[in-house]
């Protein structure tokens, strides 16, 4: 079987969110997921303003938390669509990788041990968003099997915080429309993993070009001093370094925007999912609805910090360009084979960067700025409460 960096669940994941270019079906899934998630948006957002003129300031934070989880996920859908092309030059690109990375046996080494750690943290991904969603379904059911009053199906918690347009009274109707939503929240579970899952496998991707890229610079300029190794030469070289820095650019206007609007909203889901984790210790009931906001609190983090991570990793790969080039035995050839070498070092002093909109780089350090100020909103919302 052809092996490729695209798990193949991940590849069906992203056909059925209709982010994969060019195929028949993908104008019918668009449709069909922003029918469903503008529907549910609708009633999320009905419940949340509902809970705003009422006492119940946990609800409503829950509540928030839930709808702005599922409009990060239409945004996100949006973006990957509208920049359809972009997404087809980086598949033609991994492509034109993967034929060229038989010429030498460490370059094939390099890039298949890249694309089975890619298969292994999308998978790793998809089971957690599952996971995710079965305690936070479990959360819910403990709930209403622990409160009295919620004997009356009328006055049970639903998995999604929705006003529903219609009253639920009986048990069938209510199993029916808990089905509904649990069979929902899985499908936007695994739209969401499909999405951190794809910047995950292009960025080690890129990362595993890099090492080959570095590989190749020691290779040519060997103590042998042949411009052929392995069918490799100067201009190979040149059009590697050329198809990184592209490969990077694709990726950064592919994902710099859900970047800007992922820092934005969760910001604000670590915050409530953070007061409703402490305010609901001690209290009455508080373990359940500790059971199902831990792991969705958990992943809401990781989220950000798969982001944060994937701009320090491509970062700390750029410069390792410049060490090679450096580090190779560039001063045994002649000046105009050298010179080469020299700009391959002026080209990576600036870094391949993964940006917030355009506007800061992503880094491991922005992500504890993002957790500080989710803490200090948190602080201020506990002593208002």
């Amino acid at each position: 079987m052809e092996m490729s960096t695209v798990s193949r669940v991940v590849k069906i994941g992203l056909r059925a969110c209709g982010i994969w270019p060019y195929l028949p079906s993908t104008v019918l899934y668009r449709l069909l997921w922003v029918v469903l998630l503008s529907a549910i948006q609708v009633f999320q957002y009905r419940y949340v303003m509902i809970h705003y003129y009422t006492d119940s300031f946990s609800n409503f934070m829950d509540g928030v938390s839930s709808a702005m989880t599922y409009s990060l996920l239409l945004i996100k859908l949006a973006i990957l669509w509208f920049n359809q092309r972009t997404f087809s030059d980086i598949l033609q690109m991994m492509a034109v990788d993967w034929k060229n990375c038989v010429l030498t046996e460490c370059s094939l080494r390099i890039t298949t041990n890249r694309a089975r750690l890619s298969h292994r943290f999308s998978n790793w991904l998809i089971g957690l968003q599952l996971t995710a969603v079965v305690l936070y379904t479990c959360g819910v059911l403990a709930v209403n099997a622990s409160d009295v009053q919620k004997m009356n199906v009328s006055a049970r918690e639903h998995i999604l915080k929705m006003k529903l347009p219609f009253k639920v009274n009986t048990f069938p109707v209510y199993a029916l429309v808990m089905i509904f939503e649990f069979f929902h929240l899985s499908m936007c579970a695994c739209g969401m993993s499909m999405v951190n899952s794809l910047i995950v496998t292009l960025i080690l991707h890129i990362g595993g070009q890099i090492d080959v890229f570095r590989d190749w610079l020691l290779k040519v300029f060997s103590k042998n001093m042949m411009l052929t190794v392995d069918g490799i030469t100067l201009r190979t070289l040149i059009t590697k370094h050329q198809r990184i820095i592209a490969f990077s650019k694709n990726i950064e206007n592919l994902y710099t925007y859900i970047a800007l609007m992922l820092f934005v909203s969760d910001t604000i889901i670590i915050c409530c999912l953070g007061f409703i984790i402490v305010t609901s210790i001690g209290t009455p009931g508080g373990l359940a609805v500790l059971v199902r906001s831990i792991v969705f609190y958990f992943v809401m983090n990781l989220e950000a910090f798969i982001y944060c991570f994937a701009g320090e990793y491509l970062s700390t790969k750029s410069k390792m360009i410049g060490d090679a080039a450096y580090n190779s035995l560039w001063y045994d050839v002649t000046p105009k084979q050298s010179r080469i070498v020299h700009l391959v070092i002026l080209r990576s002093q600036k870094q391949l960067t993964f940006t917030i909109g355009k506007i800061m780089d992503l880094s491991l350090e922005r992500f504890t700025s993002v957790m500080k100020a989710s803490a200090s909103y948190m602080s201020v919302l506990l002593a208002m409460y």
